[in-house]
């Protein structure tokens, strides 16, 4: 595991109006690693992902205070070009989104609006090799004109994957991203977290303590808006400091 942090929190609190969400978290995000954030309904952890990319922004009356910073820029500072931002920070929402097009404008989607690639070669390199890294090239590559909604659920969204890193992110962001899945769809998504570590930097929202423990190398237990527990996945599920990390590991709630 990289000990070099890609993105950390620091004091972060967030309100949506006079309701307080989450509550100081402090978090450090390893480099070429996956974060899991678990935790039962409600706990903060899909609101704490969201602030990664400023996703809070376009909700009304939501507050954030602290600092979170992709390597030694505070990501909430007043200058920052969001979009850019959101360039930087990938995201893979609960429910495979495709957009309405071809599957190879799907993937094409963030290159050109970025204006990454400089000719048609390029840009088909990049739509091959971003599905190739998201295990859909050889599923998709006699029908890349198709429309990406006739894939079905888990193939989208190894789509939405291979959109997301098609425009090289430094990090990626999960949220639940197989909670709509079934059980083969879902063990390939892991499969393919495990290998994207290797060029990314990954934090997962996951509803699945077994899917925690199998796919991340760090795990974030939050409760009631606070981050009560974070450290190597190993550590946290097999020697908690927490007795709450240690009751809903358990079983006991959730």
């Amino acid at each position: 595991m990289s000990g070099k942090i890609k993105m950390s929190a620091k004091g972060v609190n967030v309100f949506y109006a006079e309701k307080q969400a989450l509550f100081d978290v402090n978090m450090e995000i390893h480099k070429h690693t996956v974060t899991a954030l678990i935790g039962p309904s409600g706990c903060g952890k899909s609101t704490y992902l969201r602030c990664l990319n400023r996703m809070n922004d376009t909700v009304e009356n939501c507050k954030i205070s602290g600092k979170i910073l992709l390597g030694e820029e505070n990501i909430y500072d007043e200058d920052v070009d969001v979009v850019a931002l959101r360039s930087k920070v990938g995201m893979v929402f609960q429910k495979p989104n495709p957009f309405p097009k071809s599957i190879y404008d799907n993937v094409a989607y963030g290159p050109r609006i970025h204006s990454l690639t400089e000719s048609k070669e390029e840009l088909d390199m990049v739509v091959q090799k971003s599905l190739k890294r998201a295990g859909l090239w050889e599923e998709v590559k006699d029908r890349l004109s198709d429309m990406a909604t006739g894939l079905s659920g888990g193939q989208q969204q190894r789509l939405c994957i291979a959109r997301a890193i098609a425009i090289k992110p430094e990090l990626v962001l999960m949220d639940e991203p197989c909670s709509a899945l079934d059980p083969i769809a879902t063990a390939i998504i892991e499969d393919l977290i495990t290998e994207l570590k290797e060029k990314f930097t990954i934090v997962m929202v996951t509803h699945s303590i077994q899917q925690a423990r199998r796919v991340s190398d760090y795990t974030g237990f939050f409760h009631m808006g606070r981050l009560l527990e974070f450290g190597e996945t190993k550590q946290v599920f097999e020697n908690p400091t927490n007795e709450k990390t240690q009751g809903y590991i358990n079983g006991k709630f959730g």
